[in-house]
C-alpha cells in the first residue's frame, strides 16, 4: 500500500510541475488574456485507486489545489475545484459501476475498465472540475456565458490531452 501511495503522489507531483512550469504560460484562444487553459493536473486525482478512502481523496485534492494556487496566485480557486471533483468522484463511480462491480485493487484506467468507460468517467469528472474552476475564478453569474465558453474550450483541449496521456502512458504502473 505504501508503494501505491508513493506512486500516486509522484504522479500528482509530476503533473502539477508540468502544469505550473509549462502549461501556465500557454495562451490559447485569446490574445490579451487566457480564454482557455490546458489543465492536466486533475488527471492525478482522477486516476487515484478506487479503494482510496474519502479522507485521503479530499486531502490529496486539497493539497494539490493549494499547491497549484500558490503558483497561479488564485487564492483557493484550484483547491476548491479539486475538492468539488473529489466530492463528486464517489458518486460518479457508483453511477458508472459495472454490473459485476469493482474489485478493491482496481484502478480507474482504460486498461482495466475499458476505453469507453474511462472516457465517460474522465469526461464527467473533468467537466465538473473545469466548470467549478471557471465559476470560482470569475465568481459571478453575470458572466455565465463567459464561464460556459471558457469551460467548454478548456474542457475540450484538456480532455483530448488527458486522454492521450492516459492511453500513451500506462498510469497504473
Amino acid at each position: 500500500m505504501n508503494n501505491e501511495i508513493v506512486k500516486n503522489f509522484l504522479r500528482i507531483f509530476l503533473l502539477s510541475l508540468i502544469q505550473i512550469f509549462v502549461l501556465k504560460e500557454i495562451v490559447i484562444f485569446g490574445e490579451n488574456g487566457k480564454y482557455s487553459e490546458i489543465l492536466i493536473y486533475p488527471l492525478g486525482l482522477i486516476l487515484l485507486p478506487l479503494s482510496t478512502p474519502r479522507f485521503f481523496l479530499f486531502f490529496f485534492a486539497f493539497l494539490t489545489g493549494i499547491w497549484i494556487d500558490i503558483f497561479y496566485d488564485t487564492l483557493g480557486v484550484h483547491a476548491a475545484a479539486c475538492l468539488w471533483m473529489a466530492f463528486a468522484r464517489p458518486y460518479v463511480l457508483k453511477f458508472m459501476e459495472p454490473k459485476s462491480g469493482y474489485t478493491m485493487n482496481q484502478h480507474p484506467v482504460a486498461q482495466e475498465l475499458g476505453v469507453f468507460w474511462f472516457m465517460q468517467y474522465m469526461a464527467i469528472l473533468l467537466g465538473i472540475f473545469v466548470f467549478a474552476y471557471f465559476s470560482m475564478k470569475i465568481f459571478t453569474l453575470v458572466y455565465i456565458a463567459d464561464i460556459v465558453i471558457r469551460s467548454v474550450l478548456s474542457f475540450t483541449i484538456s480532455y483530448f490531452i488527458l486522454f492521450l496521456i492516459q492511453i500513451i502512458f500506462d498510469p497504473k504502473s
